[in-house]
């Protein structure tokens, strides 16, 4: 029996090598001591007796027995050498006891090489043993930029707490962002049950995705189950039936494939129009149903700016297009049933729905899932799925003229701006109007202070630091902007703010342009991809207006600034850029539309932080959850 065992064994070694040689690889296991990299460690520490992943188990410490394996660690010495006798006596012994003893091994960059008991692996991975116990010294590599690496130290960090081994994420900040899914702060050890818990619910997972077909796409299964529990919440993965796990995984395979995929993500900074051919023109003709759209909101307009600002866009849209289509607003309650709100608007009947806040993305999503025929667009930045579709507007190019507007106009060059949350787009915002400021003023300093951070009095800090002008919210409430004129930029005094400027959200020319290019068939081609609508002030879904009492010169300078940006001739961040912490882009070089929107690093010019996710209000932790960035560390 043992002898028939390494023949099959044999034959799967023999098949690896073949095939490795046949992709131009090297077809035996690693040798450790062969990687100068390695040789040239930081430091060297033991980690204990550990359950190593066999998955991980890559190659050998040293060149000794490294050929005496292929790659998958199946033996290829003929069955009647010594190797081949020992191999088989082993295999005996594991069917009749099951082997115990553990194994020595070095690990490096989360893959293990075994000192000894390269025989004891090679048994178990043939019998499909998903671990083997095993007394671990890591070696620990020297810091360097590269990604591989940065990604390695967030793991040693995320160990040092939860002691899991067996998984790996493709990005950094994604160890920082699992032990946050799952409820820990930064800093919290897991207990027992954690471990045990997480070890089930992971394997669990595994073993669906793979089953869907998971094993073929480029991604990680720890990238896919981030992902997974970020859809879903971790408590109800957790306590996900077998059944219930296989069903949701086997949905979001189109997901999963969306994301591994490297150009699955798409940013449409402009739109093809066809004016004599719409959307409408083909789809609804004068004797069929009206288009139903439904517009799903977070709040009501009569308590949020932001949600008043979509209503006049759906009003918009539907003076526009009249009896051809027919829209519905739809509101929380409570800002809670965001999921139970769209089944809702699709049971109604509506095909097309805009949910108008990013805090609905996770729901927007989740029903896309189940209703893949309904076409969901969520307003928020950077979606990674083609189940939905993503749209904002390039308000960096607003920004900036508004931060020229307050440069030129603040006589100590103290500049205030107030942010919401940090998320994607907001630094861009930022320093976008910084650079807008210091265009035209080159002492110009911005102090940015978050409205959504805890504890803090934004005014009685500007008026500690000096501060004359500040960027303010973007948008007024009609019942409640006649007590406040803090909004847009304004200049403070003790008695009253004086507004010079507004940045303008025209979310109907949005709408519009949107419903006359969101072809059925596009939508259906494109859904393995991840398509952002990202519109800018060609479009005129953002613009900027300007106060009468603004001097002639700053206005005829913004109006300049205007038409070059809309021209595509100007683009803020082109030439050179300086961080806090050094330089981030060179001369003759624009920043891409990626790095625009992922933007998580401020201007050299730039007074204050990002802040951090234990520094925030409630409030703002579901929205910087799903779409925020981690500040880089000084």
């Amino acid at each position: 029996m043992p002898s028939e065992e390494y023949i099959k064994a044999w034959k799967q070694g023999k098949r690896d090598v073949a095939a490795r040689r046949a992709k131009g690889e090297y077809p035996y296991l690693k040798v450790l001591d062969d990687i100068p990299e390695a040789a040239d460690s930081l430091m060297e520490y033991p980690l204990g007796l550990v359950q190593i992943p066999t998955d991980l188990i890559v190659g050998t410490k040293t060149a000794g027995r490294s050929q005496a394996f292929a790659g998958n660690f199946m033996p290829i010495l003929p069955e009647e050498s010594e190797f081949g006798l020992k191999w088989a006596a082993l295999c005996e012994s594991h069917l009749e006891e099951g082997i115990r003893e553990p194994i020595k091994a070095y690990e490096y960059m989360n893959r293990f090489y075994v000192l000894e008991g390269n025989k004891r692996v090679s048994v178990l991975k043939f019998f499909g043993a998903v671990s083997v116990p095993g007394y671990v010294t890591r070696i620990v590599p020297k810091r360097t930029e590269e990604k591989e690496n940065k990604i390695y130290y967030e793991f040693m960090d995320f160990y040092n707490l939860s002691e899991v081994n067996y998984l790996w994420f493709s990005e950094e900040g994604k160890f920082a962002k699992l032990q946050r899914l799952i409820g820990k702060r930064p800093d919290e050890v897991w207990t027992d049950d954690d471990k045990m818990n997480f070890s089930a619910a992971y394997f669990r997972f595994q073993s669906a995705y793979t089953a869907a077909g998971g094993d073929k796409l480029t991604m990680t299964v720890g990238d896919a189950f981030l992902d997974f529990i970020n859809l879903y919440g971790y408590k109800v993965v957790e306590e996900m039936t077998t059944a219930e796990l296989k069903e949701k995984v086997t949905k979001n395979e189109k997901i999963f494939g969306a994301i591994a995929a490297e150009d699955s993500m798409e940013i449409r900074m402009n739109p093809d129009e066809d004016a004599k051919k719409t959307l409408l023109m083909r789809l609804v003709p004068l004797s069929a149903p009206k288009l139903r759209i439904a517009f799903v909101h977070e709040t009501s307009p009569e308590e949020s700016g932001w949600t008043y600002a979509h209503e006049l866009g759906r009003m918009h849209l539907e003076q526009t297009f009249q009896d051809q289509i027919e829209t519905t607003a739809y509101q929380l309650t409570n800002r809670q049933g965001g999921e139970a709100v769209i089944e809702a608007a699709i049971e109604d009947g509506n095909t097309i729905i805009f949910t108008t806040s990013p805090v609905l993305y996770k729901a927007s999503l989740k029903v896309a899932v189940e209703h893949p025929n309904v076409r969901i667009l969520n307003c928020s930045l950077m979606a990674n799925h083609g189940m939905i579709r993503t749209y904002s507007a390039r308000m960096y190019e607003a920004k900036f003229l508004m931060g020229a507007i307050a440069g030129a106009m603040a006589e100590n060059n103290k500049i205030g701006f107030i942010a919401d949350y940090p998320i994607y787009g907001t630094v861009a915002n930022i320093n976008a109007f910084t650079l807008g400021a210091c265009m035209v003023n080159p002492r110009a300093q911005v102090y940015v202070q978050w409205a959504s951070q805890k504890n803090i009095d934004i005014e009685e800090e500007f008026r500690k630091i000096g501060v004359s002008y500040v960027s303010g919210r973007d948008i007024i409430i009609p019942d409640k902007s006649l007590g406040s004129r803090h909004f847009g930029v304004y200049r403070m005094d003790d008695q009253t703010a004086h507004n010079l400027a507004m940045p303008l959200w025209h979310w109907g020319k949005f709408y519009e342009r949107i419903i006359r290019n969101l072809q059925s068939a596009d939508w259906k081609s494109d859904s393995s991809k991840s398509v952002n609508y990202w519109l800018g002030m060609s479009s005129g879904v953002a613009d900027v207006i300007v106060s009468q009492n603004l001097p002639v010169g700053t206005a005829r300078l913004v109006s300049l600034l205007r038409e070059t940006i809309c021209r595509g001739e100007f683009n803020p961040f082109s030439g050179a850029l300086f961080s806090q912490n050094g330089l981030v882009q060179e001369e003759n070089r624009t920043l891409t539309p990626e790095n625009i929107i992922t933007m998580d690093w401020l201007l050299d010019r730039v007074v204050g932080t990002i802040p951090k996710m234990e520094e925030l209000e409630d409030h703002a932790i579901p929205v910087v959850l799903q779409q925020g960035i981690e500040p880089v560390e000084g």
